[in-house]
């Protein structure tokens, strides 16, 4: 299971690369507010960009429900720990 400090630093990287800026840190408070370039484009590229680099599907319901930076850490930590289970109750 994958920690929600690797998970930050992952995603990190993510914002990085949308938004083509390597002085971006991200934190669990930050939202769209505190970027001038994340705008609705870039957030559809961001949510396409997580989903690669997790593996993972988010409805719009999940990405529309979160407030900030901190609830897409803990909404992908509860995706890993839920993947992991099924992986292990598969073997």
């Amino acid at each position: 299971m994958t920690s929600k400090a690797e998970i930050q630093s992952r995603l990190q990287e993510v914002f990085r690369d949308v938004f083509e800026d390597e002085s971006i840190s991200i934190s669990e408070s930050m939202t769209a507010a505190d970027l001038e370039e994340w705008d609705s484009l870039n957030h559809i590229t961001l949510v396409l960009a997580v989903e690669k680099e997790f593996d993972v599907r988010l409805s719009a319901a999940e990405v529309g429900g979160l407030a900030n930076v901190g609830e897409m850490i803990a909404l992908l930590a509860n995706r890993d720990a839920r993947k992991a289970a099924t992986s292990r109750a598969e073997n």
